[in-house]
């Protein structure tokens, strides 16, 4: 009698809610187990649930911008699930204060790419010498890693410069890890949300639906967390495993140049 296969796992950070909920929904629903990382306690009812769909989950607290934490993190999927087949990094901060270039200070501009840039370059440098580990035990292994970036890797926003430079690097990152890894068969994708209607946009919810009613979205509508949910799943499957390097736009069309 053959003994079940195990289920491929899938690593996702900053999954407790908004667009990297939304990324662990749509992965728990492709039969991943799923380890998922956040800077709170508690996983929180919505991510906890997700357990009771037959997805052995895994919660860490890790803060992606320290080092320890992130060692702490990848031990602790080792330990319970021996395995990772996929690196999501999706944990991401916007500065405390929308402040113009000229005010933006050193404090924000290092908090904010320290999380959205430095954090998961080496969590992927990482993950990527385990996956290679595993590639070369068994040539069956297949896996993929996944940077969520944001239409701000390109479209500036004066009031808050650090995130757009934090999103640019992390595009570009991407790129980097695609050229080192194709030829060991990891493929390096980048996911570009546009307006993605979370926690992180409340505050800006009244403009965005101004804007959006005006035209700046071709699609007319904001975006919400299951559209990169569905877009990463994709990935994860391995329906695009031709095609490293590629940017997938989630945005509604704002990236189309227009006249």
């Amino acid at each position: 009698m053959s003994a079940t296969p195990l289920r491929r796992v899938a690593l996702v950070t900053g999954g407790r809610r908004g667009i990297g909920l939304g990324i662990a929904t749509a992965l728990a629903r492709e039969g991943f187990d799923l380890a998922v990382c956040g800077v709170h306690d508690e996983p929180g009812e919505a991510l906890a649930a997700l357990a009771g769909r037959a997805t052995d989950l895994l919660y860490v607290r890790c803060d992606v911008s320290v080092t320890a934490d992130r060692t702490r993190l990848l031990n602790a999927v080792r330990e319970r699930f021996g395995r990772l087949h996929v690196l999501v990094n999706n944990a991401g901060i916007a500065p405390e204060v929308r402040a113009d270039l000229l005010d933006t200070s050193e404090a924000s501009f290092e908090r904010v790419l320290r999380t959205n840039l430095q954090g998961p370059f080496f969590l992927t440098q990482a993950a990527a010498r385990w996956m290679l580990e595993q590639r070369r035990a068994d040539p069956a292994w297949h896996g993929c890693i996944v940077n969520i970036t944001s239409i701000s890797a390109t479209a500036a926003s004066v009031r808050r410069g650090e995130y757009c430079i934090s999103k640019a690097g992390a595009a570009m990152a991407s790129k980097l890890w695609a050229a080192r890894l194709a030829a060991d068969g990891i493929p390096v994708y980048e996911v570009r949300p546009g307006i993605i209607r979370t926690d992180m946009t409340a505050a800006v919810h009244e403009l965005y639906d101004r804007r959006i009613a005006e035209g700046l979205v071709p699609q007319g509508r904001w975006g919400e967390p299951e559209d990169v949910g569905r877009a990463v799943a994709m990935l994860a499957r391995g329906d695009l495993n031709f095609s490293t390097g590629a940017v997938i736009y989630v945005d509604g069309g704002f990236s189309i140049e227009r006249l």
